[in-house]
């Protein structure tokens, strides 16, 4: 059974880190391109940042230079290091894996108080 589970989420003080982590039960993970959304309360879920297969990255531009997502493909994992966290940072993240279609895991909440 495929499956992404994702970790790491907790509740923080804005200005602080956390660090989320991703276990993809997928063949052939390092084919796919993995990634990082987020959905606040209120709106629509959206991307926070992909790795490809060659481990070219975007990131949204309100995480860019703050987050940093990285993969493992020998251990079938995908990270994302969060740094100098904000309170707009706060949301359910959920892991996404694309190779044609969309996987995706059952999210982490992130909570980022002020």
């Amino acid at each position: 059974q495929v499956q992404l589970v994702e970790s790491g989420g907790g509740l923080v003080q804005a200005g602080e880190s956390l660090r989320l982590s991703c276990a993809a039960s997928v063949i052939m993970f390092s084919l796919y391109t993995m990634g990082w959304y987020r959905q606040a309360p209120g709106k629509q879920r959206e991307l926070v940042a992909t790795i490809a297969r060659d481990f070219s990255t975007v990131y949204e531009d309100s995480v860019k230079g703050r987050f940093t997502i990285s993969r493992d493909n020998a251990e079938k994992k995908v990270y994302l290091e969060m740094t100098s966290l904000k309170v707009e940072d706060t949301g359910v993240y959920y892991c996404n894996a694309r190779l044609g279609s969309d996987l995706w895991g059952q999210g982490t909440q992130v909570t980022v108080s002020s």
